[in-house]
């Protein structure tokens, strides 16, 4: 009796502290949880859009409702980038809220000045360890090849974030001053590419999943490939310390359903995108470009070589703008998360010390009679009409594969491959194939881009460029 007194005594004054010290309490017994997401940017689904879609959050929360008595009212707000969630943070609007490394540095700096706006980050959602997830693109019969095509010309980017980020190292990789070697036009994602359809720009630089979508729909032809930096990018969640540590159970509650909607999405990639495409208006084939098997990595887990890659951002920012000094060490935090892991009874350091991507294509690959068990090469196809996926041991098995289907008569929803030089996941047809005779088994090689095609065709001689038709007709 004793401790069930203690218990409700206990809930009670903590509902009653929620309501005086919290804008967000509504009452006494209703806590908002009001979350920022952005249902386009697909790599922060497992925090946004599927872990919407799938009610995992609700459903954690009515758990605390049942046992304490406590309701929650959940507000989602979709966004088209990470500053408007930044805004609403910094006006203690906002309590959660998913976005890019970029962004989530801005957010960071934006908010530390007031203690109930100061947010920390506290899981990752999807990351790539060598930067694939922001590219260029340029229109469809654009006579540029290379970033150094671009100089003097006109490109779309939304100033302050991944994709932005991307440009400007990779500009001055190229030798292009980012500043007055190109005219950059801050614009929104939607707004540049309709810039880009229209001749307005020369190229867009975005974050996942824009380019690929261009790409997909024949407006646009990767022109380069983030990876080429070979370095880290990630999006993940932040959340206001100040609501955290006055309703820590909602934090709690929200790290268990990302990881529910984690590991859903790594054990059902191509269901998982069917949910993400009905709720963010992407076609199907685009989310499964990144979110399927060897697409983005989804792990939550707050690795060193992310909290490295953070600090590394830093000096980008402040070229931009005024960006206040952050403490990334502070800013990031992962006690709540490895909270979560052990609750689950997971071991969180060897979850953090794992590189490999989660989610990982296998099985046997019956054009070639071979095992699909190499990242680097397995390749995956989507039949129309089916809601499975076949795969491929390599690039040249896939060709086959889809040889095979045509001549069945079954036709081709999507076909993904493995870029040779950088690994990124891109898709088959539009890929730029690279022929080399008298190589059995690896007689097609594809990449993301033309340039990276003539680097592998200038340092072996007697390898061609050739079309995706022309690599289909000649696979042997």
């Amino acid at each position: 009796m004793k401790t069930a007194l203690i218990t409700l005594t206990a809930g009670l004054v903590f509902a009653t502290a929620g309501c005086a010290l919290d804008s967000a309490t509504r009452t006494a017994d209703t806590v908002d949880v009001v979350i920022g997401y952005q249902s386009k940017t697909i790599n922060t689904v497992t925090a946004g859009t599927l872990l919407r879609a799938k009610g995992f959050l609700e459903r954690r929360l009515s758990d605390i409702t049942a046992d304490t008595g406590t309701r929650y009212n959940v507000t989602w707000q979709d966004y088209d980038t990470g500053a408007p969630i930044t805004a609403q943070m910094v006006a203690e609007k906002t309590d959660i809220g998913s976005m890019g490394d970029y962004p989530m540095l801005i957010n960071g700096s934006k908010t530390q000045a007031n203690e109930r706006a100061r947010t920390e980050v506290v899981s990752v959602t999807g990351y790539h360890p060598r930067g694939a997830l922001n590219m260029v693109v340029a229109p469809t019969d654009s006579a540029a090849q290379n970033l150094a095509d671009l100089a003097g010309k006109k490109i779309s980017a939304s100033v302050g974030s991944a994709g932005h980020g991307m440009l400007v190292q990779a500009l001055t990789k190229a030798g292009i001053d980012p500043r007055t070697g190109v005219e950059v036009l801050n614009q929104q994602p939607q707004v540049g590419a309709s810039a880009l359809e229209s001749d307005q720009v020369q190229a867009f630089s975005q974050f996942v999943a824009w380019p690929g979508l261009l790409v997909h729909q024949g407006k646009a032809k990767l022109l380069y490939d983030g990876a080429e930096l070979d370095y880290p990018t990630l999006h993940g969640v932040v959340v206001r310390r100040a609501y955290a540590q006055q309703h820590p159970e909602v934090l709690q509650a929200f790290l268990q359903a990302q990881l529910d909607a984690t590991e859903f999405l790594n054990a059902q990639p191509l269901e998982a995108a069917r949910i993400v495409a009905e709720g963010s208006g992407l076609p199907q084939e685009v989310v499964y470009l990144y979110n399927g098997p060897g697409g983005t990595s989804f792990d939550p887990t707050l690795k060193p070589s992310l909290v490295e890659a953070l600090k590394g951002d830093v000096p980008y920012l402040k070229s931009i703008d005024t960006f206040a000094d952050l403490d990334v060490d502070t800013f990031v935090n992962d006690g709540p998360l490895r909270e979560a892991y052990a609750e689950r009874g997971q071991d969180y350091d060897a979850a953090s010390r794992s590189n490999s991507n989660p989610s990982a294509l296998s099985g046997h690959d019956q054009a070639c009679n071979a095992t699909v068990d190499d990242p680097a090469t397995a390749s995956e196809l989507w039949l129309d009409g089916s809601d499975t996926t076949i795969a491929a041991s390599s690039p040249n098995c896939l060709l086959k594969a889809i040889r095979g289907a045509q001549a069945r008569g079954e036709s081709v929803r999507a076909a993904y491959v493995p870029d040779a030089e950088l690994g990124t996941r891109w898709f088959a047809d539009k890929a730029v194939w690279v022929r080399q005779p008298g190589r059995a088994g690896t007689d097609h090689l594809p990449f993301g881009t033309q340039a990276g095609a003539q680097r592998y065709v200038a340092a072996h001689p007697g390898s061609t460029v050739v079309d995706y038709r022309s690599a289909l007709a000649g696979v042997i």
